[in-house]
């Protein structure tokens, strides 16, 4: 396996830029994942790295190797496709076999190697069906074991399980996650789903508008999101935002009286008051609490549920455990008391967090 280095990657197609400078390290062994709404440039910056497009400006490097102007063969990597490009007319074994039978391989050690990923995947009982005898998620399965009988340096996933139910994007998940422990293989995932990337990353990069919002690990940028933007694009349902004004170490507005614990209590002025769903608690009989929320609907999900609402004629969603679940109606207005580490706080103009998360953020590598 390899690291990867990205230095100031551009790109432009026609007089749109794609990518605006995008600098990243990805150490030996690493699962990173891209992750960002559609049109962000996650897609354009995997085929880049894969040699499918070349950068206007910038470096790619695999290992000590400078690949930027490498063909695609010649930079030993693997890429797994959203719509698995499986060939329809040979079987799961042929598959398989192929790229190792460009590669000159013998048929011994071809054979030693399906064998090993078959056992890996779960695919003994599959290699002579051709693709239409599978299902989407064995189809997904074929396509990883086709990139890992390779053995490349590097291996790209390009949003693999966006064709997959939601039931059978759990499964591959987790076979990928079990799968990247096993090899200890340098992987770079591109999604937009926020549970995947979540779940599966060492490392989470945001991308927003071709650049980089903030590095870090998963929980870490959850927790202390670098901009309003990361905050949105992390956690569902999202975080609330109220525009409020700070001092005396409190926040206060219509509906909102919370608070701040230390790290915030400095702050004065103007703020956009930051809160996930799952930092609030409902207090007990309709008691006034450090928010007040108008409930419109209560969305109810088995375990859980969320009461949505507006606080100051602003959007707010709430987590409801318990009994709260039954016991909270349209129209009722209740309070909410805030977790102090749920309290986030940004500028209005810049959108930036007001204090420095511990998370790397734009620009950072």
């Amino acid at each position: 396996m390899a690291s990867l280095t990205l230095s100031q990657i551009e790109k432009t197609l026609g007089t749109t830029p794609i990518l605006r400078g995008i600098d990243l390290d990805v150490t030996d062994g690493e699962l990173v994942v891209l992750v960002g709404p559609s049109g962000c440039g996650k897609s354009t910056l995997l085929r880049t790295i894969a040699g499918l497009e070349l950068p206007d400006r910038g470096t790619v490097k695999i290992g000590e190797r400078d690949v930027t102007h490498l063909a695609p063969r010649e930079r030993d990597v693997a890429m797994v496709f959203q719509s698995y490009a499986l060939y329809p007319h040979l079987s799961v074994r042929e598959n398989l076999a192929f790229g190792l039978r460009l590669r000159g391989e013998t048929s011994e050690a071809i054979s030693a190697r399906i064998a090993d990923v078959a056992q890996s995947l779960g695919l003994e009982k599959l290699l002579e069906r051709l693709p239409k005898q599978l299902s989407g998620g064995q189809r997904q399965r074929v396509a990883m074991g086709r990139a890992i009988a390779r053995r490349p340096s590097l291996f790209l996933f390009d949003e693999p399980l966006s064709n997959l139910d939601a039931a059978l994007r759990g499964e591959v998940r987790v076979e990928i996650k079990k799968l990247h422990a096993k090899l200890g293989a340098t992987m770079v995932y591109v999604t937009h789903d926020q549970v995947e990337a979540m779940t599966l990353a060492d490392k989470l990069v945001v991308l927003r508008a071709g650049r980089v919002e903030q590095i870090g690990p998963p929980l870490e940028v959850y927790k202390h999101p670098a901009s309003r933007f990361v905050a949105s694009f992390l956690g569902t349902p999202g975080m609330g935002f109220l525009p409020a004004r700070a001092g005396g170490g409190r926040v206060k507005a219509e509906g909102v009286d919370v608070a701040l614990p230390d790290g915030l209590a400095a702050h004065e002025g103007d703020v956009v008051l930051g809160v996930r769903p799952h930092d609030v608690r409902l207090l007990p009989n309709k008691t006034k609490g450090a928010l007040q929320l108008t409930v419109d609907v209560v969305e109810a999900m088995g375990f859980e549920a969320y009461a949505h609402g507006h606080i100051g004629g602003k959007p707010f969603v709430a987590r409801l455990e318990g009994d709260a679940q039954t016991g909270v109606r349209p129209g009722d207005v209740v309070g909410l008391d805030v977790e102090a580490d749920g309290v986030h706080l940004f500028d209005p103009k810049s959108e930036v967090a007001l204090t420095a998360p511990p998370a790397r953020t734009k620009g950072a590598a």
